[in-house]
């Protein structure tokens, strides 16, 4: 269970910043109470991709990517949120002992993953038109 990775607490009022698209960071978080929203840049402006709930992760992608040193979207407080964040070390730790080729797979879904936000970012900005 991923509770047993808990490293400490956050905890964010509604409209804050989690993580900021395009910024640096490692952490890896769960929401423990509360909901945020996954938005994304586009040239018609920010849109929101979706809402992420209690129990669900976010920041694994740059976590698991490490040649990718960027955050590719933001996540943004909706409500009071409560966060657990990850601990990276015990994470990276028990990553290292993974098979290269279950690691392959895991770098496939996450660029699948990636398109299709991408895919659903394109959609979503050009039904704003």
């Amino acid at each position: 269970m991923v509770y047993g990775y808990l490293a400490k607490e956050e905890n964010y009022p509604d409209g804050a910043n989690i993580i900021k698209e395009g910024g640096t960071g490692n952490w890896v978080y769960i929401i423990l109470k509360g909901q945020a929203e996954v938005k994304k840049n586009t040239s018609r402006g920010v849109v929101t991709i979706e809402t992420l709930k209690q129990g669900e992760i976010f920041g694994e992608m740059l976590f698991l990517q490490a040649a990718k040193r960027t955050r590719s979207a933001s996540i943004v407080a909706k409500g009071p949120v409560q966060l657990g964040v990850l601990d990276s070390q015990q994470l990276l730790d028990d990553y290292a002992s993974v098979s290269p080729q279950l690691k392959s797979l895991i770098n496939s879904l996450i660029t699948k993953l990636e398109e299709a936000t991408n895919k659903a970012v394109t959609m979503i900005s050009e039904s704003k038109k």
